[in-house]
């Protein structure tokens, strides 16, 4: 996988790209990630990548021309972008879906925006998707793009030590993840659970699953609309409802339908 960040602080980009699992996939090319300086596109002298408003009002936007050029040189260098996307705060909600099918393209090119935002002829033309991380503003898109670039790029076979851990991460069957321990098996007073010990993995497995669905439930039972569910999973749902409904918490409804009754296994 290719993907080139477009930003005016590549230095700050490089450092984050440096460590961790893209750290160490980079120099064994599994991934090949590059931050270029959106100020070597420019063609003035003072290397200027912003300008005032048509119409007037606060702030700067930055211009066309630059990230014109540095999306077509890059195209000339490495071959057209599969996706060309901007970081924005007013684009689509980036989920674990989104980096899945951002981990299946050839050729990425993020556009970092900053300032008020980008020349809106920038999204019209060369952007072909437009993401955010979240409801809230930042200085800048870099720190979006990483975590977009993060996400992607651990989904890549071989980026991350042991894909199966990649497979079970929260979210990537629709449920959050199952709590984690390791040792000492007693610290201040807590014990790992007893199953966790017990050498037995069908019984292991079993408890995981339960606790996905517990966590899914309590914390986050927006998702349960679209998590892929099974009978059991089903069935400890309508345990979780029966227990809230006797001690009188109230419970969301999904118009009398469990999540994933058309998909049982």
């Amino acid at each position: 996988m290719v993907i080139d960040l477009i930003t005016i602080f590549p230095a700050m980009v490089e450092a984050a790209l440096a460590e961790g699992v893209i750290g160490r996939a980079r120099p064994r090319g599994v991934v090949d990630i590059r931050a270029r300086d959106l100020r070597e596109f420019t063609s003035d002298r003072h290397r200027t990548v912003d300008d005032v408003p048509y119409g007037g009002g606060p702030g700067m936007v930055m211009k066309p021309e630059p990230l014109f050029a540095a999306v077509e040189a890059i195209a000339a260098e490495r071959g057209p972008a599969s996706a060309v996307v901007l970081m924005t705060p007013q684009g689509r909600p980036f989920t674990h879906a989104a980096a899945e099918g951002l981990s299946r393209l050839e050729r990425i090119v993020v556009i970092c925006g900053r300032y008020e935002g980008v020349d809106e002829r920038v999204a019209d033309v060369l952007v072909t998707d437009e993401i955010s991380i979240g409801d809230y503003v930042l200085s800048g898109g870099e720190l979006p793009a990483l975590v977009v670039v993060d996400a992607v790029a651990r989904l890549v076979p071989g980026v991350v030590g042991d894909d199966a851990s990649v497979a079970a991460d929260s979210f990537a069957d629709g449920w959050l993840d199952y709590p984690h321990y390791t040792r000492p098996a007693v610290f201040r007073g807590r014990a790992v659970p007893d199953v966790l010990v017990s050498g037995h993995h069908g019984e292991i497995e079993r408890w995981r699953r339960a606790e996905q669905v517990r966590r899914t439930y309590e914390r986050r039972p927006d998702l349960l609309d679209r998590a892929v569910t099974t009978a059991d999973d089903r069935k400890l749902l309508a345990e979780l409802r029966q227990r809230n409904a006797a001690a009188g918490v109230s419970d969301r409804k999904t118009d009398g339908q469990e999540p994933g009754d058309e998909r049982d296994d």
